[in-house]
């Protein structure tokens, strides 16, 4: 890096000026890195890197700039970087169809690394052929700011499978990526053995992780709190949904072994319906990354249910969606909320409607006020 140094030593150099602010830069976005991925393969040689920029940066001239110049104004090019993806924004806030599934929302993040992370977390949550269109368009306007697609600086939750959910950004734009990585160890507190109970152990790992990174997130969880939807931006109420989800995994591990089938369905109803209950608002589209997991997980009760029948059980499973007032018989202690699709239409199952024998189990929803404006 000779040559770098004798560029940033150039005084009154407009070019060494704007390369001394883009290093700034480039080094507070590698910091980000290696705190968030400290097991990377690359994270030594980041360490070393971030050490040469460091000695860089500390040559006499840019000393000379930091004492003679505000705080603020050395580390403005940062503040102006972070502006980078200000067409995206504009275009993602204005888009109709996008408020149409997601409501009417306000992006909250200023710095390029964090509003990336916000829209894509909300792609996740609208119906798949829309979001992977704003998938590539996302990359596109970002490309315009300089930006390039990266697989390097990725986030990974643990899971039963690989799966990109979205890049990171790399060039003018450092931002992380975001992964489902069968690699990263399952939480030790729902983790299970095999077949669909581990399964489930990766959805419940990954849910627990996507409450970290997610502050949009909301819980409507009976058993924590049956009055309304509750969020999750507060660590006190994480705890409760956490803890509560943890206990359904336990009563249903405990369920696997015993005789009765019939016992484990009960158990494996109330660990699906805690699942159910992670909700964004409005709830997640069907056909969106969000909804598709959560039916890829309700599919296994199938398995239990099958189970219970072979062994001489009558069993009805049934999950309750479409008009409201269709569906109410089979119902308890639903909610109503005034987003999201169409009056009087179910939004979520967080529970199925479940008969075991002549035993009936109730199910429950989220469902759109009557008389609201669509």
């Amino acid at each position: 890096m000779e040559n770098l140094s004798k560029l940033l030593e150039i005084d009154n150099s407009e070019l060494a000026r704007s390369v001394r602010f883009y290093l700034h830069g480039l080094r507070g976005g590698l910091e980000m890195a290696l705190s968030e991925l400290p097991a990377d393969p690359g994270a030594k040689f980041g360490e070393e890197l971030l050490k040469e920029l460091e000695e860089i940066l500390r040559s006499p001239t840019d000393k000379q700039i930091e004492n003679d110049s505000p705080w603020e104004d050395v580390f403005e090019p940062v503040i102006a970087n972070s502006s980078k993806l200000i067409r995206l924004k504009d275009v993602f806030e204005s888009d109709n169809e996008l408020r149409s599934s997601l409501g009417a929302f306000d992006l909250k993040s200023t710095a390029d690394a964090d509003l990336w992370k916000e829209i894509q977390l909300k792609l996740l949550r609208i119906p798949e052929t829309l979001a992977q269109s704003w998938r590539d368009r996302t990359l596109s306007l970002a490309k315009e700011a300089g930006a390039e697609s990266s697989k390097r600086s990725q986030i990974k939750l643990p899971f039963t499978r690989e799966e990109l959910l979205y890049p990171g950004l790399s060039g003018t734009i450092q931002a992380s990526g975001l992964q489902l990585s069968a690699k990263t160890p399952l939480d030790p507190r729902v983790a299970s053995g095999d077949g669909d109970l581990n399964f489930l152990a990766g959805v419940g790992s990954t849910w627990i992780k996507f409450i970290e990174i997610d502050t949009d997130l909301h819980h409507a969880l009976k058993s924590v709190y049956r009055f309304g939807v509750k969020s999750l931006e507060s660590k006190d109420e994480q705890s409760k949904y956490i803890t509560a989800l943890i206990d359904c995994f336990d009563r249903a591990k405990a369920a696997e072994e015993n005789t009765d089938p019939a016992v484990t369905l009960r158990a494996r109803i109330d660990l699906d319906e805690a699942i159910h209950s992670l909700v964004y608002l409005p709830p997640c589209d069907r056909d969106s990354w969000w909804g598709k997991l959560q039916q890829e997980s309700r599919r296994t009760l199938n398995q239990v249910a099958d189970k219970a029948r072979k062994a001489g059980h009558t069993v009805q499973i049934r999950p309750l969606w479409g008009l409201y007032a269709d569906i109410r018989p089979w119902s308890k202690d639903d909610l109503e909320l005034d987003s999201g699709s169409k009056p009087g239409e179910v939004l979520a199952c967080l529970r199925v409607y479940a008969k075991i024998n002549e035993e009936a189990l109730p199910g429950r929803v989220l469902f759109r006020s009557f008389n609201q404006p669509a």
